[in-house]
C-alpha cells in the first residue's frame, strides 16, 4: 500500500481506538477465532494471534477473556464470516470482510454504504481472481540481521518480507499461517497485528484528490458495526 493510503489507515485506527469502535472488533475477530479452533490460544494460532493484536491496541485483558468466552455461548454459534465484493471510481476494487449473526441485515448495510457513497456492490465472488488470500503478520523490527529472519522464515512458510522503520510486515499464503505464526514465535518476534487479507494482485495509484473521494465510502464501511476490515487495490 502507498503512504498517503497507510497514514489513511493508521489515522482511522487512532480515530477508532478513542471512539471505542476498535475494541468491539479486535473483541469479534477473537470470538470469532476461539469459535473456529478452539478457546485454548497454545492450541490454536488463529487465536494467539488474535489475542497478540488486541494486545498491541491496548485492549484490556477483561475485554479478552470476555470475547473468548463468547466463543462458548449461544450468541457466538451464529456468527458467521462473510466477504462483500464492490467497486468505486478510478478502478478501486474492495473487498469487505464481515463477522454477522445477522447476514440479511449486514449485506442490506454493505449494500445501502456502496450505493449512497459513489460505490456499487458486486455479486459474491467477483473479485476472487484479482485478490490473492495472504496470512500477513506485522512485528516489531528486531535487533537482529533481517536477511538472516528471513532465510529462517521461508521454512515456516514466509513467500515475501516488507522493512519498515520499526516494522516488518511478513506474508506467507493463507494456508500457512499456522506454522508461520510458529516460526515468527519461536523467532522471539513481537507481533503487533496478524490476519488473514485479501492482497491485490495488481494496483492503481491515485492522487490526493482521488483519494479524498474515496474517503468518505472507506470510512463508512469501516465503521459498520458488522465490518472487519475492507482491503482494497489502492497503491
Amino acid at each position: 500500500m502507498g503512504r498517503a493510503f497507510e497514514y489513511r489507515r493508521a489515522s482511522k485506527e487512532a480515530r477508532w481506538d478513542k471512539m471505542s469502535k476498535l475494541f468491539p472488533k479486535l473483541g469479534k475477530a477473537i470470538t470469532v477465532a476461539a469459535k473456529e479452533g478452539g478457546t485454548d490460544p497454545e492450541m490454536n494460532p488463529k487465536l494467539r494471534t488474535a489475542i497478540a493484536t488486541a494486545k498491541a491496541q491496548n485492549m484490556p485483558k477483561d475485554n479478552i477473556d470476555a470475547a473468548i468466552k463468547r466463543a462458548n455461548g449461544k450468541d457466538s454459534s451464529d456468527i458467521k464470516t462473510i466477504f462483500y465484493d464492490g467497486k468505486a471510481a478510478h478502478g478501486v476494487q474492495i473487498v469487505v470482510e464481515t463477522a454477522t449473526d445477522n447476514p440479511t441485515r449486514t449485506v442490506a448495510n454493505v449494500k445501502a454504504i456502496f450505493s449512497k457513497n459513489g460505490g456499487e456492490m458486486l455479486p459474491s465472488g467477483s473479485l476472487n481472481f484479482m485478490f490473492s488470500r495472504k496470512a500477513v503478520f506485522e512485528v516489531a523490527k528486531p535487533n537482529r540481521d533481517i536477511e538472516e529472519l528471513e532465510l529462517e522464515l521461508i521454512d515456516a512458510g514466509l513467500s515475501d518480507l516488507e522493512e519498515g522503520d520499526d516494522s516488518l510486515v511478513i506474508y506467507g499464503d493463507y494456508t500457512s499461517f499456522g506454522t508461520l505464526n510458529e516460526g515468527i514465535e519461536q523467532a522471539g518476534l513481537e507481533i503487533k497485528k496478524g490476519s488473514l487479507q485479501f492482497i491485490p494482485n495488481s494496483t492503481v495509484s491515485l492522487d490526493e484528490a482521488a483519494l479524498g473521494e474515496l474517503e468518505r465510502l472507506l470510512d463508512k464501511l469501516e465503521d459498520d458495526d458488522d465490518v472487519q476490515a475492507v482491503y482494497t487495490n489502492i497503491e
